[in-house]
């Protein structure tokens, strides 16, 4: 189905869905499906802080994304200082282990193994690092968030600073989402990632994928990276999505309104 065609569709769906209208089809009327809101989705932007002029192609989208800034790289803090400016929210984009040695997480990491007290000290100052953050992500962290002891003392010291976390969900045997959850800490976690292939059409796809996820649950999370294509497809999307009722939204309104 065409993209415009299926949003059209969907939306008019759900729209009797959310106003109670009369003349239901029986099999709408059957789905698991209820939509109580306007469907809502947060796009965080991952790897900030290594180029200046590709983050800007992404902060001159008219959407308020959300931005992911790595600690201690050159351009971190200035365009942590000037994404705030613009309106939209920061992230710590906290680096952890992966399970290929051969792939460095970069500063400010912490690995398994790691003391409670290390953990509490590197991430503490990332945070610091990061000017405007108000939540945390995993860059990487394959590894480091399949192992309960230091997940869990990395989250509590993002939960202590007042900050949520969002499960990247580089692994599938992440136990980071979980364990924030169960310490009582405001979390959410990735529904796709958007550039697993960098190709503008199929980043749409994986935009409107999102789509479909949230107009089933109310709310979807995505991941993107820095890439000039993934900039010029969701401009795309925005400019498709227009007039939907399809809300591009900044992740702390996506996580408080689950």
């Amino acid at each position: 189905m065409h993209r415009r065609v299926f949003l059209r569709t969907a939306l008019q769906w759900a729209l009797t869905g959310w106003l109670g209208l009369n003349g239901i089809p029986k099999a709408n009327a059957a789905s698991p499906y209820v939509f109580r809101r306007s469907p809502r989705i947060a796009l965080i932007i991952d790897d900030i802080g290594f180029s200046r002029r590709i983050a800007r192609q992404f902060m001159d989208i008219p959407a308020a994304l959300t931005y992911a800034v790595l600690p201690h790289l050159p351009f971190s803090h200035q365009l942590a200082q000037e994404i705030h400016a613009n309106g939209c929210e920061i992230l710590l984009h906290q680096p952890m282990e992966p399970f290929d040695a051969q792939f460095s997480p970069g500063p400010g990491a912490i690995y398994v193994g790691d003391s409670a007290e290390r953990i509490d000290t590197v991430v503490g100052a990332n945070i610091q690092a990061v000017p405007h953050a108000i939540g945390v992500n995993n860059h990487m962290g394959s590894r480091l968030t399949t192992s309960t002891p230091e997940i869990l003392a990395a989250l509590r010291t993002i939960k202590r600073e007042g900050l949520f976390f969002v499960d990247s969900l580089t692994s599938h045997r992440s136990r980071a989402f979980v364990t924030a959850r169960r310490i009582n800490m405001n979390a959410g976690r990735r529904d796709a990632f958007l550039d697993t292939s960098r190709h503008p059409n199929a980043i749409i796809n994986r935009l409107y994928q999102l789509v479909n996820r949230a107009l089933h649950t109310g709310t979807a999370i995505g991941i993107g990276h820095p890439f000039p294509e993934t900039a010029v497809a969701i401009n795309q999307f925005c400019a498709e999505i227009e007039g939907s009722g399809v809300e591009i939204a900044s992740i702390s309104s996506v996580l408080n309104s689950v």
